[in-house]
């Protein structure tokens, strides 16, 4: 027997699709911003090799770039409240999206900041510039240039990959898209939906990411 095609059940709860596809940009959003953040302070430690804390982001990189990304949110949710330490779904996702980008992102930052050129450097001690304010100033911008579009796919990684945070109940759009196909048991037509929803989204996070490098990093430079 041919396959009937049907997607009016799927259509008519496209508001679970698209409120679960808001929460995943929710979470892209704070997952990538504090990522980053935390790849900056990461690179700059290992780059000018600042003790401990280089080595100590070093363990970190080594850790998270080598285990699983679903581990990672397992230890975190169901680990935690082993030692006391309660946490909600949601939280737990935004923090092992915090913590995989934050080491990813690292190793990228990290790369930009090596590719300055010494001439630079040298020119900032030479005038009496801080390391703060190399960094500020000559370091930071050209680096973050250099690497932001490996940046950018590292982020909507992160966001694709967030997809398994539907195994902790986030109801982010994979949760969302396992519910509605649960209740009509339409998977193709399900699951077709919420991959083109993912196409468009991973295009227009790398998109937005783009507009932001060109806008606050090249054009300021």
């Amino acid at each position: 027997m041919a396959y009937q095609f049907d997607f009016q059940p799927v259509l008519a709860q496209s508001d679970l699709l698209l409120k679960g596809a808001l929460y995943t940009l929710e979470l892209t959003v704070i997952g990538g911003f504090f990522g980053i953040l935390i790849g900056i302070v990461g690179a700059t430690c290992r780059a000018w090799r600042l003790k401990p804390f280089a080595q100590a982001f070093g363990v970190y990189v080594e850790l998270i770039r080598n285990t699983p990304f679903l581990i990672q949110l397992f230890f975190i949710f169901f680990g935690l409240p082993s030692i006391g330490v309660r946490i909600e779904a949601g939280q737990a996702a935004v923090l092992a999206m915090v913590i995989n980008l934050g080491a990813y992102s690292t190793e990228i930052i990290r790369a930009g900041i090596q590719a300055i050129p010494r001439g630079q450097l040298e020119a900032a001690a030479a005038l009496a510039m801080t390391r703060f304010e190399t960094l500020r100033y000559v370091i930071l911008r050209p680096a973050l240039a250099k690497v932001w579009p490996a940046l950018s796919s590292q982020v909507v990684i992160v966001m694709l990959g967030s997809a398994v945070c539907s195994q902790i109940s986030t109801e982010e759009l994979t949760f969302a898209a396992n519910f509605i196909q649960s209740r009509n048991f339409r998977a193709f037509e399900t699951y077709l939906l919420t991959t083109l929803i993912y196409l468009l989204m991973a295009i227009g996070v790398r998109q937005a990411l783009h507009w932001l490098g060109v806008f606050f990093i090249v054009r300021r430079r």
